[in-house]
């Protein structure tokens, strides 16, 4: 019982840093893109990347929670 315990922790964990890591990536790729096309906004994409970095980060802590909890939890 405790191997399907950590296996259901690497595939949460898994999962749940795939879709952040790929996310960010865009994420960042296309605010490089909009600050090359327009300097003077740097400040204000910034603001804005940043702020969807960190919402998307949450994600990948919501699965280390839920990895945690399979962990812990009996």
């Amino acid at each position: 019982m405790e191997e399907l315990r950590l296996i259901a922790m690497a595939v949460a964990v898994g999962f749940g840093a795939l879709g952040p890591g790929i996310g960010i990536g865009i994420l960042v790729g296309k605010a490089l893109e909009a600050i090359g096309r327009n300097p003077e906004a740097t400040p204000k994409i910034q603001t804005n990347m940043i702020l969807g970095i960190a919402f998307t980060e949450a994600i990948m802590i919501f699965a280390l929670v839920v990895a945690l909890i399979i962990r812990f939890v009996e």
